[in-house]
């Protein structure tokens, strides 16, 4: 579908489901769940496992074929935990597994179907063995993770620092950089005299986001009726 053929009232009525969806049915199986999250189709996310924290203003964009994941091991001397920090963007198919730590800190982003995992989950050697090898995963601020990447166990990315799509990240990453590759290594540094602009800056006013979300929703959907849209999704139309 090119156009969002649904009526204004539609889409704010979706948007009440969505947060009624999150407060009962997504919130409850984290540990914690910071202030203002947005989840698009929140039932597409699949939480299993203790120790599993978000920060504020979580943004997660999901999709029935690429769900969204994060899972923590309980087993003999593992367990593990994941913690997103405030700002954090997750696209469609990201999966976190943890069977020791994830830290993930504010305002990073993961493209869609980025993999964050702190362990082999077998034995390299005795392939009855569950969990395998494991160390902590650390992601500082405003990381960016690509398309597909995949971050082992054991790894730090430094503040700032892209990871390329479809890397896979299996040693430290210093702050600042560009990395990509597998395994992944530096391309080049970030430009030091251009100025970073983070997510914590949408979030600033959000008093303001939201007028402005309202303001755009408006333009877009003004002129939707309810019989087109019911007709664009029996009879569509080229164009639609």
């Amino acid at each position: 579908m090119i156009n969002d053929h649904r009526p204004l009232w539609v889409k704010h009525l979706i948007r009440i489901f969505e947060q009624w969806h999150i407060r009962h049915f997504i919130a409850p199986h984290f540990e914690s769940f910071g202030s203002n999250p947005m989840l698009m189709k929140p039932w597409n996310v699949n939480v299993h496992g203790r120790h599993i924290n978000v920060g504020n203003n979580v943004h997660m964009v999901t999709d029935s074929h690429r769900k969204i994941s994060f899972s923590t091991w309980t087993f003999g001397d593992h367990q593990g935990h994941i913690s997103l920090g405030d700002n954090v963007l997750v696209c469609p198919g990201c999966r976190f597994d943890s069977a020791s730590n994830i830290s993930i800190g504010d305002n990073c982003m993961f493209a869609a179907g980025a993999y964050i995992t702190d362990a082999d989950w077998h034995d390299v050697y005795d392939r009855t063995e569950v969990v395998g090898m494991t160390r902590p995963v650390t992601l500082e601020e405003n990381v960016w993770i690509g398309d597909g990447a995949t971050v082992c166990k054991g790894v730090t990315i430094g503040k700032n620092s892209v990871i390329g799509a479809g890397s896979v990240v299996a040693s430290d990453i210093p702050e600042n950089v560009i990395a990509a590759g597998n395994p992944a290594t530096v391309i080049k540094p970030l430009d030091p005299d251009r100025d970073l602009v983070t997510r914590s800056e949408i979030f600033k006013d959000p008093g303001q986001l939201e007028r402005n979300t309202q303001a755009i929703e408006h333009y877009l959907l003004k002129n939707n009726t309810f019989a087109g849209w019911i007709r664009s999704k029996l009879l569509p139309r080229r164009g639609d």
